[in-house]
């Protein structure tokens, strides 16, 4: 199958750190092509991919700090389209930046939501023709059911993830440090606790003034300290001698990768019961999903009673690459195919 990939901008493919998205388009990238399919990525110009590369920008634009991204995201679109008609179908990850364009291609398109909906993409998805799927039965919440293909889980290189039945005592707080990922919850639970706790994450610039005044204060080296932006490595390392992960979430996450990868480490996660966590963690068994703070405090003092390769095993099980690249290819299948038959309606 002739298929194209559609990876945002933003990030490289696949991240050196922080990239959800893209650390997932990177591995279905390559797990297609070791399956025989011809792969074409359109993403950064320094990206990585046993995939046929093409770019436009030749670095992210996160890296580049471009004042005004939307030129660079309409030439990327432009690039993909100019090509469109001679893919089988066309798998898009940049939302609905690309789904505007759908009836620019004869090319089937399925989209692959990462975000919540918003309202004044309505009419995107009201004009849009192609297929969509989600990434949990969560994040489908508020998207429309035409079109829709059911759930595709994020996958995991769960070999690439160490794992170790031996944990430190410290706790750890890894992704984007914002309101939206709770960073400030952490800090919180960490001196109710008396815990140290690491924090692993980037700050985008729209997230700096939230950094400034509800986490920098807080940060004194010893209890809490500030790690940066961990690396594929230094993650690793994190994850796996963390005693567990905190993932206090203030928003209906779709996903939440770093659960996935924790859990592959052996390492247990304590989230808020929103958006995907329910689905991701199973509770009491790989981690424990609580309501309130003091809950989440109270779950540490538990976490010891979680079998570290029950975690791993159920990542192996649930959310490894291999299952999510299967997913796809039966959705390519069903897109192909539904296609095909419009074309030769009468």
């Amino acid at each position: 199958m002739r298929i194209a990939l559609a990876s945002p901008p933003w990030e490289r493919v696949p991240p050196p750190a922080y990239g959800g998205i893209e650390a997932v388009v990177s591995l279905l990238a390559d797990g297609l092509v070791r399956r025989g399919h011809d792969v074409t990525l359109y993403a950064t110009g320094d990206s990585l991919t046993m995939a046929r590369l093409k770019w436009v920008c030749p670095r992210p634009l996160r890296v580049a700090n471009v004042d005004q991204p939307l030129p660079y995201q309409l030439v990327h679109t432009a690039a993909l389209l100019t090509d469109a008609d001679q893919y089988d179908l066309i798998h898009n990850h940049c939302g609905e930046f690309l789904m505007a364009f759908s009836r620019l291609t004869r090319a089937p398109m399925l989209t692959t939501i990462h975000g919540p909906m918003h309202p004044d993409t309505r009419i995107i998805w009201d004009h849009y023709t192609g297929y969509h799927n989600s990434i949990s039965t969560a994040a489908h919440d508020g998207f429309p059911d035409v079109r829709y293909l059911g759930v595709v889980y994020n996958g995991v290189d769960v070999d690439s993830f160490p794992y170790s039945a031996t944990k430190d005592d410290f706790l750890l707080f890894l992704g984007r440090i914002s309101e939206e990922k709770g960073t400030h919850l952490a800090i919180e639970v960490a001196k109710t606790t008396g815990r140290r706790l690491i924090i692993a994450g980037k700050i985008d610039r729209v997230d700096r003034e939230y950094y400034e005044r509800k986490v920098a204060p807080s940060i004194d080296g010893t209890q809490i300290m500030l790690f940066g932006e961990a690396d594929a490595d230094e993650k690793r390392r994190l994850f796996a001698h963390a005693h567990c992960l905190l993932h206090p979430i203030t928003w209906p996450e779709p996903f939440g990768l770093v659960m996935a990868e924790a859990m592959a480490c052996g390492t247990p996660v304590i989230a808020f019961r929103r958006g995907s966590v329910p689905e991701v963690i199973r509770d009491g068994e790989t981690g424990f999903i609580v309501d309130t703070l003091d809950e989440m405090a109270d779950a540490i003092s538990r976490v010891d009673q979680i079998d570290p390769a029950r975690c791993r095993a159920h990542v192996a099980n649930l959310f490894s690459a291999d299952q999510m690249i299967a997913g796809y290819e039966r959705l390519y299948q069903t897109v192909c195919a539904s296609a095909l038959s419009q074309r030769h309606a009468p």
